[in-house]
């Protein structure tokens, strides 16, 4: 249960529960923005507004400040009016610092949440005003806040059967405690009798109503909202139970009201007589002040220092007599005023108004006057006294600095006349400006003098003294001679500062004159340097590159003819100037050798060779301008043989590859490309033409074309190198075929081999693949036997196998496994018996060629058997087949 501190104002404990309860149930916060939206509606109606949306409509701070005024009474600091987000985080903490003052304490509520709409914190924000408002200050039997408002609602409804209020929770959900609250004060509104406890959604209509209808207190909450919640939000239901306090607590503050008017009448009395007494005590005092301000004021002066000592000594007894009464008779005067304007402010009367002319400004001016003159006088009798004291001794003073000064003044008048400064040089000028600066010094030192006898001499004339006349003169003469001195001496100044200033500027002249000629002069020798520079050139864009850097640099003349005429102007100015004022300038500039002839001498240089330059840009041009001709003249013709080369290289080695029509076919085919390739020649040769012209002229790249006259002439030779090989390659598959007998059929298998097996389609297949293809034919290879089979397929062992090797090859395997299947059949017919047979029997029996390559594949075994030059049947299996197969 939340504790309330009255006098403390402290609402820590509040808002951590405000906190806690958001958290714990998100329900409640539905029920607070209702309960909460019609407590402030009931309150900005007053000021003809309302809200729709708690959060978004105290965004601005407008119509919180509004309410805060309403609700208090009083009028807050202006609002911002401005759209801004600055200016609605304004407002909204000018209505935080207004709580803040009324003595809340805000925890964690901050302008920027509030501007941003922050739900909870402005739920925070409010429940923070309504207790400081609306539930604060309420009292019953010595408790306050929630707790007297708890005990009110306690007392209020005790009579009333099935109405208990302990809390602010579920003692409320069944709507009775709302409806004893309005019977016990209104009993015509609602007939208690009628009510059942059962049925709580017809108790709260019927109270929610009623007070909305006949006590003006608005619906904060629907019937839905409490008992459709387990436990009701509390915040909420202590608002709405508070508007019902407030409304039925008018008449005892009706009667409080009649014994406040009792008091004040009292307070009043005492007001007026306080007021009496205030205008009698100010009209004495103002009549004591107006008599005698003009005795104070009294100035006329004494001749003998002892008639000053006598109206010394009357000061002084109104000092100690006859001031000091008064001045407790002001303060008390004070006192009584600033007591009575106290209790009419307490009492919320009109603050007092004294007579005209009896203010506590008035008698303040009027004392202050007095002591004014108080002070005037005061100061007057001294200074009389003091007056006739110092006259003797100024006197004596005044004659000796006089005396002092006048010696020191001898000659100087003389010396700051010469006019030794007109034939001096920069540093004798110099030595002089330092000689003429220490009697500155010197000058500036005796100013104090001069400034004390003139002192001297007006504080004698300020104090009468009788021989004022003598030493009014001689204390002019002093002035007059120290102001001939001081104007002398600023003539001589101003003469040497002019002419040091005349020399150093001829100095820095010639100072800028080198700075500024150095560049320049580097410029003109570059500039000397490129336009005499060869240049090399390749291409039309590079001349055109020259030809408009050339034109860039032409572009910078007229600012460079600019800077030489400054340049030969500065050198023109310091002429000028020793002609005009005499200067005696010895020797040449002392800061670079570089003269205006030797400016003008390179300037006429640059000039000259500009036009040669342009000349031969312009030559350049036209010779590139032919050379880019003559490359586009050979990139046509390029552009056209390249891609034909190409192309029918492309086209032979289709023919090559592809199998339609017989060898003679293809042979026939291939001559007539020969043919068409050779009656191409004089294309080649119009093109090699064009190449010489471009070669005479020095030319090297080409950017119309990637083709050179290299990649063109290996191009032509490749392509008559190939049809060449293609036609010879067709002639030897022609002569195998006759040779052994191959049929066209073969042929035809043999060639869809190879070119199921060359993937990479360039008629040539590499190792990796010919021995995929043995091993798809049925071939049990080692590593030696292919070894030994690349060695007759690729002689050369370039790693490739092509199409006439491969036809070779497979021809010889066929051959030779005929040729063995009939040695062997022959070895059994010869042998007989003997399981042996000699070579020369073998030459007799078989035909010549068997015979013979019989006798080759078998002679590393010959002998082996005991009969010498014999061949027994093992070992011509052996030589046949292997030794694996025994």
């Amino acid at each position: 249960m939340d504790h309330y501190d009255g006098e403390t104002n402290d609402y820590r404990q509040q808002e951590d529960d405000w906190d806690r309860d958001l958290l714990l149930d998100p329900a409640w916060e539905k029920q607070q923005r209702k309960t909460f939206t019609a407590w402030c509606n009931s309150h900005l109606r007053k000021a003809g507004t309302q809200i729709e949306n708690i959060e978004e409509d105290f965004r601005d701070g407008l119509k919180l400040m509004l309410l805060l005024e309403v609700i208090s009474g009083e009028r807050l600091a202006k609002p911002e009016r401005g759209k801004m987000r600055v200016h609605k985080i304004s407002n909204v903490n000018k209505a935080l610092n207004f709580i803040t003052r009324k003595g809340v304490k805000l925890v964690s509520i901050g302008a920027e949440e509030i501007v941003d709409g922050n739900a909870k914190m402005t739920l925070g924000m409010i429940w923070t005003i309504i207790l400081r408002f609306a539930i604060q200050d309420i009292s019953v039997e010595e408790t306050s806040a929630k707790e007297g408002l708890l005990l009110w609602c306690q007392r209020k409804t005790a009579p009333y059967k099935n109405v208990n209020i302990q809390n602010f929770h579920i003692s409320w959900k069944d709507g009775l405690g709302f409806c004893a609250l309005i019977h016990r004060h209104r009993p015509e509104l609602i007939d208690y009798s009628k009510l059942r406890k059962d049925d709580p959604m017809t108790n709260l209509n019927t109270a929610f109503d009623v007070a909305e209808r006949y006590l003006d207190i608005p619906r904060m909450l629907d019937a839905e909202d409490i008992v459709g919640t387990a436990r009701p939000d509390e915040k909420a239901i202590m608002t709405y139970v508070s508007s019902f306090y407030h409304a039925f607590s008018g008449a005892q503050k009706a009667e409080t009201a009649a014994n406040r008017i009792c008091k004040v009448l009292a307070v009043n009395q005492d007001n007026e007589k306080l007021m009496e007494d205030y205008e009698r005590l100010a009209s004495d005092l103002l009549e004591w002040i107006r008599r005698t301000i003009p005795w104070l004021e009294n100035r006329a002066p004494e001749n003998t220092m002892t008639a000053m000592q006598q109206k010394l000594e009357d000061f002084r007894d109104y000092r100690r007599m006859h001031k000091p009464p008064k001045v407790q008779e002001k303060c008390q005067l004070e006192i009584n005023f600033n007591t009575l304007q106290t209790k009419l402010r307490l009492s919320n009367r009109p603050a007092f108004m004294p007579s005209e002319g009896k203010m506590v400004s008035d008698i303040s001016n009027a004392w202050s006057g007095l002591e004014g003159a108080e002070k005037g006088y005061e100061e007057w009798l001294l200074n009389e006294i003091r007056r006739l004291e110092r006259l003797d001794h100024l006197a004596e003073k005044f004659r000796q600095k006089a005396t002092i000064h006048e010696g020191w003044t001898i000659g100087k008048e003389d010396m700051l006349q010469q006019k030794d400064f007109e034939t001096a040089s920069l540093s004798e000028i110099k030595a002089l400006l330092k000689k003429h600066e220490a009697f500155e010094s010197d000058l500036a030192a005796h100013q104090d003098r001069v400034e004390q006898i003139a002192a001297i001499a007006q504080e004698l004339n300020e104090l009468d003294y009788y021989d004022s006349p003598k030493v009014n003169a001689r204390c002019q003469r002093i002035c007059d001679l120290w102001d001939t001195l001081g104007a002398l001496t600023q003539k001589r100044n101003e003469a040497l500062q002019r002419t040091e200033k005349l020399l150093e500027t001829i100095d820095q002249l010639y100072l800028e004159f080198a700075k500024r000629a150095a560049p320049f002069n580097n410029w003109m020798e570059g500039a000397m340097e490129d336009l005499q520079d060869t240049f090399i050139v390749h291409t039309i864009e590079e001349i055109q590159g020259l030809t408009a850097a050339h034109e860039q640099f032409k572009a910078t003349l007229p600012e460079a003819d600019k800077e030489r005429q400054a340049i030969l102007g500065i050198h023109n100015e310091i002429s000028k100037i020793v002609q005009t004022y005499h200067v005696n300038m010895a020797g040449c500039n002392p800061y670079t050798t570089i003269t205006p002839q030797t400016i003008n001498a390179k300037w006429e240089k640059v000039r000259q060779l500009v036009p040669q330059r342009d000349q031969a840009l312009v030559e350049e041009h036209t010779r590139q301008q032919d050379n880019e001709r003559l490359r586009k003249q050979f990139a046509g013709q390029a552009n056209v043989i390249g891609p034909w080369i190409q192309t029918k290289m492309e086209e032979i080695g289709r023919i090559s590859i592809e199998m339609h029509g017989t060898l003679e076919t293809q042979l026939t085919q291939l001559r007539q490309y020969e043919k068409n390739i050779i009656n191409y020649k004089p294309k080649i040769d119009q093109l090699e033409g064009d190449h010489q012209l471009i070669q005479e002229a020095l030319i090297f790249d080409n950017k119309h074309t990637n083709y050179t006259m290299e990649h063109i002439r290996v191009g032509w030779e490749q392509l008559l190198t190939t049809i060449a090989r293609t036609i010879n390659e067709i002639e030897n598959q022609i002569l195998t075929r006759d040779a052994k007998g191959i049929s066209q059929e073969q042929m035809n298998e043999f060639r869809a081999s190879f070119n199921h097996f060359d993937r990479k389609r360039t008629g040539m297949m590499d190792a990796d693949d010919f021995k995929t293809c043995l091993i798809s034919m049925g071939y049990n290879l080692s590593e030696a036997e292919f070894a030994r089979i690349m060695s007759i397929v690729d002689p050369n062992r370039l790693g490739v196998v092509t199409f006439q090797a491969f036809i070779d090859f497979m021809s010889r395997e066929a051959a030779d496994t005929d040729t063995a299947d009939q040695v062997m059949a022959s070895f059994k017919v010869l042998a007989g018996d003997k399981n042996y047979i000699l070579a020369d029997e073998l030459r007799r029996e078989l035909p010549p060629e068997q015979a013979e390559y019989c006798i080759a594949r078998m002679a590393p075994y010959t002998g082996r058997d005991a009969v010498p030059g014999a061949l027994d049947y093992m070992s011509f299996s052996t030589a046949l087949y292997g030794e694996s197969d025994l």
